[in-house]
């Protein structure tokens, strides 16, 4: 059932992106295993994906102890100063950088490390006050505090859209952050670029691709529906 999930996802983004006329190596598909056994990563794994995403940091690093090396972790979820110690220089991208207190951490760990640390800024774009990240004019602000950082590279934007039962009505909220991301690349702001859209899930993770994300983070339409309970 897994690999029939995933075949059908990467025809949804291989149709995505021809209907927006881009290249389908310009979106990483991430699969996002949060709350789901390393069987079933594994599983996706021989079928050929090397991106996943986690929310949890303890979980991430179960997870990594016992999964292939070649793994790119991506840590999706809210990320607390405490925990910053235990994945700066095993994560490929952190996606949830939304205040310069979580910056200067990973700043510091980082440096003690020795590594650049890869991050996204995480903006609430629709506002919902049930979701972290900044709000969209403050973004470029802290896009700037965290550019003076040495051992962080801003790669780009991360926003998690409402959830919405027409995928249609998010097209408005992907459009937005593209242009901000526009918008703070036109700064040339030094130790910043915008290559990287984190946006877009198993609801609409399609019309995200139509509106230029480059990495779209789908759970429940890789690994079915998630049990919190465990």
């Amino acid at each position: 059932m897994l690999k029939e999930n995933l075949e059908q996802v990467q025809k949804n983004v291989c149709a995505a992106c021809e209907k927006a006329g881009r290249n389908r190596n310009e979106v990483t598909l991430i699969a996002v295993s949060k709350t789901k056994p390393v069987e079933m990563l594994q599983e996706i794994y021989d079928c050929g994906v090397r991106d996943f995403g986690e929310n949890k940091v303890q979980e991430m690093c179960d997870k990594m102890e016992v999964l292939p090396e070649d793994i790119h972790w991506h840590m999706i979820g809210h990320l607390q100063t405490n925990k910053v110690k235990y994945i700066v220089g095993r994560t490929t991208l952190i996606h949830s950088v939304d205040s310069l207190k979580l910056a200067n951490e990973i700043q510091k760990q980082a440096e003690k490390k020795d590594v650049i640390a890869d991050i996204l800024v995480e903006v609430n774009i629709a506002e919902e006050e049930s979701k972290f990240g900044i709000h969209k004019e403050e973004t470029i602000e802290l896009v700037r505090e965290i550019a003076k950082l040495p051992n962080i590279r801003i790669k780009g934007l991360m926003t998690i859209a409402p959830f919405v039962e027409n995928a249609e009505d998010n097209r408005l909220y992907f459009r937005e952050i593209r242009q901000l991301s526009v918008d703070i690349k036109n700064q040339n702001i030094d130790n910043v670029s915008m290559d990287v859209l984190s946006m877009g899930m198993t609801g609409d993770y399609m019309v995200a691709i139509e509106e230029g994300a480059t990495l779209v983070r789908v759970g429940t339409g890789i690994f079915g529906e998630r049990n919190y309970n465990i």
